[in-house]
């Protein structure tokens, strides 16, 4: 099975970049199954109805999300009843929505797709760790297969999870810090593993953010409204091939496309 990782879609860029690129790296490379973080499709903040719909149609597979999963309150009623979009798992019970999901290809094999989010410098949640072994042993009763987006700020948490799922899942994956890094490793017991994808949205930016916008706002330390950039756009991702019966990743790519 080949599975594509997309990094933070960020605003209209990243949406015109992922409808240029995705259906060519589909083809090209026979992807069975694409998981997409859409939590800055809208704007940079939150994801809204309409778009769940256009990045479905697009070829996203499965949607993750993230702290701004709850950004455009018209999404809240989508949560309940898109099972393919997907909140972290974490949150405490009672909050809309499911944080995994399991996919099964035209082929008909299946893949267990996993949310969580960290708590370093993040909204606090419940903890991911003990919520990612809960969840885990549930999907292990319909699949062999798992791969987890790790929306978490910081590097270290990112690791300590790849280190303490390696070998219960196929793939952890980090979101949210919007850089990609050169990091891509399968871990000592068969887990494919890199701290960030990166983002898929303008290069010429501070995480997708108007320059001027983001140094201003450090400069003066006042409140600013953020918009997103424009101009050339980075699309970044991971391209995984795993062995779906076993579990095990066989291998993992960094993508970066300046599109």
């Amino acid at each position: 099975m080949k599975v594509l990782m997309i990094g933070d879609i960020m605003g209209e860029p990243g949406r015109r970049s992922v409808a240029r690129l995705l259906p060519k790296l589909i083809a090209n490379h026979s992807i069975d199954v694409v998981v997409g973080n859409g939590e800055n499709v809208a704007g940079g903040f939150g994801i809204t109805p309409d778009l769940v719909d256009d990045l479905f149609d697009l070829g996203v597979s499965v949607i993750t999300t993230g702290n701004h999963a709850w950004d455009k309150k018209e999404i809240l009623d989508v949560f309940p009843r898109e099972p393919r979009l997907l909140r972290p798992a974490n949150y405490p019970t009672g909050v809309p929505g499911r944080g995994s999901y399991v996919f099964t290809t035209p082929g008909g094999e299946s893949l267990g797709v996993l949310h969580l989010m960290g708590r370093a410098f993040m909204p606090t949640i419940d903890c991911p760790f003990q919520v990612a072994k809960r969840e885990i042993e549930r999907l292990k009763t319909q699949v062999s297969a798992i791969v987890v987006d790790m929306h978490a700020e910081a590097t270290s948490e990112k690791m300590a999870m790849g280190h303490y799922l390696d070998g219960l899942v196929t793939v952890v994956a980090g979101t949210h810090t919007h850089v990609q890094t050169a990091d891509e490793q399968i871990l000592p017991k068969g887990t494919a593993y890199i701290t960030d994808i990166g983002m898929t949205g303008p290069l010429h930016s501070v995480i997708g953010i108007k320059k001027e916008l983001a140094i201003e706002k450090f400069l003066t330390g006042m409140p600013r409204r953020f918009e997103v950039a424009s101009g050339p756009v980075v699309f970044c991702a991971v391209l995984m091939e795993l062995d779906a019966t076993l579990g095990k990743a066989l291998s993992i790519e960094r993508i970066r496309v300046v599109d």
